[in-house]
């Protein structure tokens, strides 16, 4: 059984190692995923997908004011397509339901299809593109969910 929870610091290799496998020369560094998991960085909160002891997969949110943006959400290989990045998400949700945050943002490379499906599946619309975002000069597109107040940034 998955467990979403708050990361803790026992659990900074192992997400320095999920990042390096999932995100490669896009991963963060250990030191960074230090500083977010033990607080140093005021606004990021880091979640852990834990799957009988073993750290699975990761989340990480920015938060400040009525904006909470999912930094990242990374899913080891031999997890995949179980319903780990939805618990994430839903973990995710929640924390920044809790916030003062009336809305998530994230991006999306526009080539992976299978994520802009995952998050339209999970009620996330489209509202904007950043042209050559990425290194590569890949589109992002930028999604957004509102968290049920008031505002939740709706597009004019």
């Amino acid at each position: 059984m998955t467990v979403v929870r708050a990361a803790g610091a026992d659990d900074v290799d192992a997400v320095a190692r999920l990042e390096a496998a999932c995100l490669g020369a896009d991963a963060w560094s250990e030191g960074l995923v230090r500083e977010g998991i033990l607080g140093t960085l005021p606004t990021v909160t880091y979640l852990v997908a834990d799957t009988d002891g073993v750290v699975v997969g990761h989340a990480v949110t920015s938060t400040a004011g009525d904006i909470a943006e999912l930094q990242r959400i990374a899913v080891g290989q031999d997890h995949r397509r179980r319903g780990v990045a939805s618990a994430l998400l839903a973990g995710v949700v929640e924390a920044a339901a809790a916030t003062e945050a009336d809305r998530l943002l994230l991006e999306v490379r526009e080539d992976n299809r299978g994520a802009l499906a995952f998050y339209a599946r999970q009620g996330f619309v489209v509202i904007d593109r950043r042209r050559r975002y990425y290194a590569d000069g890949t589109t992002a597109v930028v999604l957004r969910l509102p968290l049920g107040r008031e505002g939740g940034g709706a597009a004019s």
